[in-house]
């Protein structure tokens, strides 16, 4: 059976978890997918000196609900507990809210407020390993290495780049994916955000192991798109 996954780069108010949680949820509910993701602090944008969100914050609430009625992982973007930035996993199978993943390779100006996460991860989704990443984790090899170590079958990550970076966004799922042998997903934020991302890429993509893309998105906020992985 395939294993449906959607990239998603949903509008986002800044700061607003609930309006965000919302508007997670109801892409989940319409791309009816077994596994979403989205991109890099997609529930509070990338606003550096965002209040932490935690598994059991109220505000997920609709999300959560979207989840459990359809079936869906969601694999969110927060700032969590380390202070880090994560991805929270909403596992509307499972009924549980967890930090999956916490930025292994942060940018300059992340530093000052967060921490690097442990180690790489991996969460297991009908039988198919996914390693997980957080934008710049995409562009350091020996992430991309250690996580393949881990034994995965798809690598998927939620990105924030500038609208310039289109092309070396492209290049770099291609590039993982044909170098390890795995599907990649990018979850790449559209629109404008915090500490000077006023255009940004969107263009979320799904590689296929082979490096070619089998589904892209646009650039505009608001859209994505789904691949059924075998």
């Amino acid at each position: 059976m395939l294993l449906t996954v959607a990239v998603a780069q949903p509008v986002c108010v800044p700061h607003d978890v609930a309006a965000n949680a919302a508007t997670h949820a109801a892409v989940v509910r319409a791309a009816q997918a077994r596994v979403v993701v989205f991109p890099e602090l997609s529930l509070t944008g990338y606003e550096l000196d965002a209040a932490l969100v935690p598994p059991d914050d109220p505000a997920l609430a609709p999300l959560v609900a979207a989840c459990r009625d359809t079936g869906t992982l969601a694999l969110a973007g927060a700032p969590v507990d380390g202070p880090c930035i994560g991805i929270l996993a909403v596992d509307g199978v499972a009924g549980t809210v967890t930090v999956a993943y916490r930025k292994l390779y942060l940018g300059d100006s992340e530093q000052s407020r967060f921490r690097p996460g442990p180690e790489p991860e991996v969460i297991t989704v009908e039988g198919r390993r996914l390693g997980l990443a957080v934008c710049k984790d995409t562009g350091v090899p020996e992430h991309q290495a250690r996580t393949a170590a881990l034994g995965i079958d798809g690598y998927v990550a939620g990105t924030l780049m500038f609208a310039e970076e289109t092309a070396e966004q492209d290049a770099r799922g291609a590039r993982i994916a044909a170098a390890h042998g795995v599907w990649v997903a990018f979850a790449s934020f559209a629109g404008p955000t915090g500490d000077g991302y006023t255009h940004t890429a969107g263009r979320s993509t799904i590689w296929a192991p082979d490096g070619a893309a089998i589904a892209t998105t646009g650039a505009a906020p608001g859209t994505f798109t789904v691949a059924g992985l075998p």
